[in-house]
């Protein structure tokens, strides 16, 4: 299975769809789903170094634009989607000490998780729960997504055809160390926050 996804991403790269479903899963990511667009980023670059920085633009901005939604949530659905996606990731406890962190370490919180696997979710949810200001919200989040991606998309381009043998070399390995870093940051996040 974990083959045949790779394969598919890499085959995908060229099809026009392709970015489509890239915006879509980045987008998604930044407000509700536990999937990151790194597993179709990383593919698709490694088939297509040529538009490496355009797929990494593509998942600044959807990212972005999908924080948006999930400030949103916070802001004004917190009562019932917003609460309801953060204790669904078992956060529903740590709420208000987040927010309290927001009134002192906002922009830090904002840029440090954005860099991070801590599913960023959690922090647009929060900033439009702790009321934190928007416009540096969408700053802050396009400076530390934008740094994530791109800096994906310059190794990736840059050493593409040699990380392309080593990923399909040892893919199940690869696939696995990212699931143990994501999972290391979602278990961060939970002891963290």
């Amino acid at each position: 299975m974990l083959r045949s996804l790779y394969d598919w991403c890499i085959d995908a790269a060229g099809k026009p769809y392709a970015a489509w479903i890239l915006g879509a899963v980045s987008f998604a990511e930044s407000s509700f789903l536990p999937v990151p667009p790194d597993i179709m980023l990383i593919p698709m670059s490694l088939a297509r170094p040529d538009r490496a920085w355009r797929f990494a633009a593509l998942c600044t901005l959807t990212s972005v634009a999908g924080g948006m939604l999930g400030y949103f949530i916070g802001a004004v659905l917190y009562d019932s989607v917003g609460l309801w996606l953060i204790r669904l990731y078992g956060y529903g406890d740590k709420v208000e000490a987040f927010r309290e962190a927001y009134a002192q370490y906002g922009a830090l919180i904002i840029l440090l998780k954005g860099l991070t696997p801590i599913p960023y979710k959690l922090v647009t949810i929060a900033s439009g729960f702790a009321g934190y200001n928007f416009a540096a919200f969408v700053g802050l989040s396009l400076l530390t997504r934008g740094a994530r991606f791109f800096a994906e998309a310059f190794l990736l381009k840059r050493y593409g055809p040699r990380a392309r043998v080593i990923i399909e070399e040892r893919l199940g390995f690869w696939v696995t160390s990212g699931a143990l870093v994501l999972v290391a940051g979602v278990v961060a996040a939970f002891y963290l926050i």
